[in-house]
């Protein structure tokens, strides 16, 4: 089985009450991986958001990721998963490509990085806000209903 993630988090003022978003697409049956899902060629398996209280952005998208992946383990262990944020900074900390110097982010470096080598194969890479319109959606949808 090939599954997508596409995960977002997000705060309103940095730190200030943040969400985070994640959409999780079976592509097994040919559908593409490139910016935006064709409807129809996926089939989205779950989507959640949910509300974090107040924290950072870059917390905010780490919970996400590490959420979406928790889905994925928890459901489909044995899934191929391609993960697609649009958080530049956290995608090349997952990859390897980026440091993580702050001390409140680098336990959460630490956990998916964990979370993901339980899994066969996966991939991370950056799309932009607007190949990941859902995702932040649900981020938006989990703050407005908390104010």
């Amino acid at each position: 089985m090939r599954l997508l993630l596409q995960t977002d988090g997000g705060s309103r003022g940095n730190p200030g009450p943040a969400a985070y978003g994640y959409v999780i697409y079976d592509l097994s049956a040919g559908a593409s991986t490139k910016e935006k899902i064709t409807p129809g060629a996926a089939i989205v398996l779950e989507k959640c958001g949910n509300y974090l209280g107040v924290t950072t952005n870059n917390q905010a998208e780490y919970a996400g990721l590490i959420a979406g992946v928790k889905w994925v383990l928890e459901h489909e262990p044995q899934a191929e998963l391609e993960i697609k944020m649009d958080s530049l900074l956290i995608v090349n900390q997952v990859k390897g490509l980026y440091k993580v110097k702050s001390p409140d982010l680098f336990p959460r470096f630490q956990e998916v990085r964990g979370l993901l080598a339980k899994l066969p194969k996966w991939n991370i890479s950056h799309t932009y806000r607007s190949g990941n319109s859902i995702a932040d959606g649900l981020v938006n949808e989990a703050l407005d209903s908390r104010t």
